[in-house]
């Protein structure tokens, strides 16, 4: 089910009337979120329900046998069959083709032929998520810092709450399975910063992201017969798509879990306005890049070690991190690339330098914060180049032209009225963005505003405009292929 449809439209407030009337009764609230979350989750396809169902299941009865023994050796057989499980399905259902691909080409470069064919099958939606968020669990009642849940519908509502399910953030037990063990009662200002959250997501989503997709999406095909002047501003949509499009949905996750008492950790902290790519990953997808932080940087010995092992650690962080979004090089040539851009600055000992937004306290930031803004957007855009690309080779062709002659052309747009509109739109957005950079989200600031007329005249301002900009056809979030 997606949020952005009229299917959610009415599930949403069926399953918020029917948890509140259940105020006051823990279990059978619980009971409600696994079920509606089941519901929702098996809209796109029922049958991997029971995966899911299985995911649980496992990490639920190994963070039971973490806790009951003492000997180490036996708890880490416990651990391991739960990463071993968990991998094990997401290499199978994701990375299997990639793997097999590779292998029967590897045999080819020699002059062997192999017949080796993969399974067909759909990748199920939000296995990425759902399994490092289980997997995460394990780790954390092996390491003792959480002790297992008691309750099996409380774990699995914790694994299955269905406004983070598919597409994060990938919270992690010791933040949101708490909240699934005490008595939750509505808070009407929890529930309103909830709905200007959703309000928010909807606009990034349905006017900012899938309108800049529709501009993108014809650069990105017809590449090769386009100047560089174009491909520049065909990058920079897509950055603006990819921002819109899995932020927004996060703030609806997030907005949406508000509504039924939780509190989700933030995902997005205005990553454009980053003043260097340390601080970019320190706002982008922030529950993943702290997710690898803590399971894989800081165990292999994060920057306790000397320099070399400082820089191995990076490297493997941002490579496996582009392996996560997908079985392609192009994914893992775009973590390559921020890999690159991060070693100088880790090296120097500069990626802990910008930790308050920019020009924090101030209406407008100065022109080295400018141009240092600017600049970390160039790179992290070339970026995505390798990120939207079909294949390796389509990138750097893409990015060749880019620095062809070419790019001093005047771009040539097929629906340059739609494109100028975009670029009003997206600099309101920006703008709105500005204004809210140092709160959870841009619309926060308005719970503060004093008057009720003009924070009605924004919200009917932002409904007009999904209105006016929304496509007549239901758009998928980028982040469900992942």
């Amino acid at each position: 089910m997606l949020f952005n449809t009229l299917d959610f439209a009415v599930f949403l407030p069926v399953v918020f009337g029917i948890y509140w009337l259940l105020s006051g009764r823990l279990y059978w609230q619980n009971l409600c979120i696994v079920i509606s979350s089941l519901v929702f989750y098996g809209w796109w396809d029922w049958r991997f329900l029971f995966l899911l169902i299985f995911s649980t299941l496992v990490d639920y009865l190994v963070g039971i046998k973490l806790n009951s023994k003492a000997d180490d050796a036996v708890r880490k057989y416990w651990l391991w069959l739960s990463i071993g499980v968990n991998l094990g399905l997401l290499g199978f259902f994701k990375y299997q083709h990639f793997f097999v691909d590779n292998f029967v080409t590897a045999f080819r470069l020699f002059g062997f032929t192999l017949d080796v064919r993969a399974l067909q099958y759909v990748l199920p939606v939000g296995i990425s998520f759902y399994t490092f968020q289980t997997m995460s669990y394990s780790i954390d009642v092996y390491r003792r810092k959480l002790l297992p849940a008691e309750n099996f519908f409380s774990f699995l509502a914790y694994v299955s709450f269905f406004p983070q399910l598919v597409a994060g953030p990938i919270e992690r037990a010791t933040h949101l399975l708490p909240q699934f063990e005490k008595e939750r009662t509505f808070s009407y200002s929890l529930a309103a910063q909830g709905m200007r959250q959703i309000l928010w997501g909807l606009f990034k989503k349905m006017v900012i992201a899938d309108n800049c997709a529709a501009l993108a999406d014809p650069i990105f095909a017809e590449y090769m017969q386009l100047p560089g002047s174009t491909l520049l501003l065909g990058a920079f949509f897509f950055a603006i798509q990819i921002y819109g499009d899995f932020s927004g949905y996060s703030d609806i996750a997030i907005g949406t879990a508000r509504l039924f008492g939780f509190e989700l950790m933030q995902n997005f902290a205005f990553p454009y306005f980053s003043r260097d790519v340390a601080e970019f990953w320190r706002r982008w997808h922030i529950s993943l890049t702290s997710w690898f932080k803590d399971y894989v940087y800081i165990p292999l010995g994060g920057s306790r070690v000397n320099r070399a092992h400082i820089i191995r650690n990076v490297l493997v962080v941002f490579l496996l991190s582009g392996f996560w979004h997908g079985p392609n090089w192009q994914y893992i040539a775009w973590g390559g690339w921020h890999a690159l851009l991060f070693v100088p600055l880790i090296w120097n000992g500069n990626h802990r330098q910008y930790m308050a937004p920019v020009a924090s306290g101030k209406w407008m930031p100065s022109l080295r914060e400018t141009m240092q803004v600017l600049s970390t957007f160039l790179l992290v855009c070339i970026g995505w180049v390798f990120f939207r690309s079909v294949t390796l080779s389509n990138a750097f062709d893409y990015l060749r032209i880019i620095a062809s002659p070419s790019l001093l052309e005047f771009p040539k747009l097929e629906k340059e009225a739609a494109a100028y509109t975009q670029i009003i739109l997206i600099v309101l957005f920006f703008a709105v963005e500005w204004w809210g950079r140092e709160g959870q989200f841009a619309l926060a600031r308005l719970q503060t505003w004093p008057g009720t007329f003009r924070r009605w005249a924004v919200y009917l301002l932002l409904v007009s405009l999904i209105g006016l900009f929304m496509k007549s056809e239901d758009v998928p979030f980028i982040y469900f292929q992942f």
